[in-house]
């Protein structure tokens, strides 16, 4: 009896686990799809050990693709969130619509609509900010890093204001086509997130 007992209670306790476990889900381009790198050294697999090392037991998806705009996020996402059915969904987008030189008012929209659609699936967001290099315009770069910030007080959702800091434009933290970061830089990534994504889970 005393048998039953403790393996009654440890049926128990997985299954409370497993209940407390959630899903992130990552919709984002080429800097979340590790491009130009093993996956496995990716800022996004570096997420997946650091929640086993801290005893989280969320999984991670990684749903980002390179060259992906916050247009293909936006009609990606439905499909997503009824398949994973996530607790977290941080979006990674925006880099793609900015190097084409699409308006930031497109961009604030569309991700707005992601954050709405996720919220409304019941999970949480958090957004990754991106900025562009000068060479684009002070007026352009201004008005698009102001999309995340705007998008961030008017729909009260954490930010992580620029997701490369420390590593755009830094030698040796980038790949030679100055646009993807290097191995060096996924761990850097990944400590520019988890302050923000550590309370979420």
């Amino acid at each position: 009896m005393r048998v039953w007992f403790l393996s009654a209670g440890l049926a128990l306790m997985c299954m409370v686990q497993n209940a407390a476990a959630g899903t992130v889900l990552i919709v984002g381009d080429s800097i979340s799809a590790a491009f130009g790198l093993d996956t496995r050294q990716g800022w996004v697999s570096l997420l997946d050990q650091r929640l086993k090392a801290e005893g989280f037991d969320d999984k991670v998806v990684n749903a980002s693709i390179s060259g992906d705009t916050s247009a293909g996020g936006l009609a990606r996402l439905p499909t997503l969130l009824a398949a994973h059915k996530p607790d977290l969904v941080i979006l990674e987008l925006g880099g793609n619509d900015g190097l084409r030189g699409q308006p930031p008012t497109q961009l604030q929209q569309n991700l707005a609509a992601m954050i709405d659609s996720s919220r409304a699936s019941g999970a949480k967001v958090l957004l990754l900010g991106m900025q562009l290099p000068p060479n684009y315009g002070r007026r352009y770069t201004e008005a698009f890093a102001r999309v995340y910030s705007t998008l961030a007080e008017e729909k009260n959702v954490p930010l992580v204001p620029f997701f490369l800091k420390d590593v755009g434009g830094i030698p040796g933290m980038m790949q030679g086509d100055g646009l993807h970061p290097s191995v060096a830089a996924q761990g850097k990534l990944l400590e520019n997130v988890w302050p923000a994504l550590k309370p979420l889970l």
